[in-house]
């Protein structure tokens, strides 16, 4: 319910943790598959009543503590001039990515006007729910925002953004200040809309050294978290030897991969200030057995202490993802208690 997961998301104590999946509307569901066969993507995130529906697929089957809105971290490229799309097998695909330190000079659009629908999906997802559960926005961070516009498809390395900073190190910063504007007023908009709670996706973070975080990246996740008065959640893949840094940037909570040890990451945190943690089963665990999944959520559970931890997945649940796990995770946190 809402208040646990915001109790959680203070550092408080809960009756148990509060839990919901990072991805959990999505393509491991057959209503989902069944749904999106009528529309693309592009066309489901941009339906608020259709995106509404998608976001409750899972409440209707899992109760989780918290519904994620529907939606994608790329719409904030709208604002800023940038077209995209999804390529089936490739992923998103900037049409027009940055090829100039000139090209991160962007126009600003007005992101209530042009991201309307995001604001109409969280206002129907906070009429439905009430108190029964957190309604959770979410934005890309921007580094990660950045990482797709200079590399225009998924990449392991999002080497031309590293270039950029290393070449053109104004260009760079103006890149990431633009998103930041504008991200500053996308989750505003979102809290106003009816966001409980937001998560931070700067999921390729990681890939700076901890000095370019800290000297780049560190002051806008400050500004961005700090724009608004609800919770909030910070992620970022490869972070596990860096943690005070996520801790640094004013979330609420530091959300883990599976590549940390929760119990570890606990410790970490705990000396740099008073900070929840999300997280953090690895999602290929999912794969085992649904007493396998419950073992080894506990596991996770055990660990993480009795204050202050939303349980979650390391990462996004994966497409294939055998739906009675999936309850098996769920139902485990329903049943543990602090």
């Amino acid at each position: 319910m809402k208040e646990r997961f915001i109790e959680a998301a203070r550092g408080g104590r809960t009756d148990r943790p509060p839990v919901w999946m990072m991805r959990q509307a999505g393509r491991y569901l057959p209503e989902y598959r069944e749904l999106r066969a009528e529309y693309s993507f592009l066309e489901a995130i941009s339906t608020p009543e259709l995106a509404a529906e998608i976001s409750l697929q899972p409440w209707e089957r899992f109760q989780p503590d918290g519904i994620v809105m529907y939606s994608d971290i790329l719409t904030v490229l709208e604002p800023l001039d940038f077209a995209y799309h999804l390529e089936s097998g490739v992923g998103p695909v900037v049409e027009n990515p940055v090829e100039s330190p000139a090209d991160t000079d962007r126009p600003r659009g007005d992101v209530r006007e042009e991201l309307w629908y995001v604001g109409d999906l969280l206002e129907r997802l906070s009429s439905e729910l009430g108190e029964e559960a957190a309604v959770l926005g979410f934005a890309g961070g921007p580094f990660t925002l950045g990482a797709y516009a200079c590399e225009g498809t998924p990449s392991r390395t999002f080497m031309e953004i590293r270039r950029l900073r290393a070449e053109h190190p104004d260009a760079f910063r103006r890149l990431l200040r633009a998103f930041t504007d504008v991200l500053v007023d996308y989750v505003t908009y979102q809290v106003e809309a009816g966001a409980d709670a937001l998560q931070l996706f700067d999921t390729y973070a990681g890939l700076l050294s901890p000095a370019d975080y800290r000297e780049f990246l560190l002051p806008l996740h400050q500004e961005i978290l700090e724009a608004v008065d609800v919770p909030t959640i910070v992620f970022a893949r490869n972070m596990g030897a860096n943690l005070e840094l996520l801790a640094e940037s004013g979330a609420d909570v530091v959300a883990l991969d599976w590549t940390v040890d929760i119990a570890e990451a606990r410790e970490t945190l705990a000396a740099v200030g008073d900070v929840a943690i999300q997280g953090n089963l690895d999602p290929a665990l999912l794969y085992g057995d649904p007493e396998d999944v419950r073992e080894r959520t506990r596991e996770v559970i055990d660990a993480a202490g009795e204050e202050g931890h939303i349980l979650n997945l390391g990462h996004g649940v994966d497409r294939n993802t055998p739906v009675e796990n999936v309850a098996a995770f769920f139902e485990t946190a329903k049943n543990a208690s602090q």
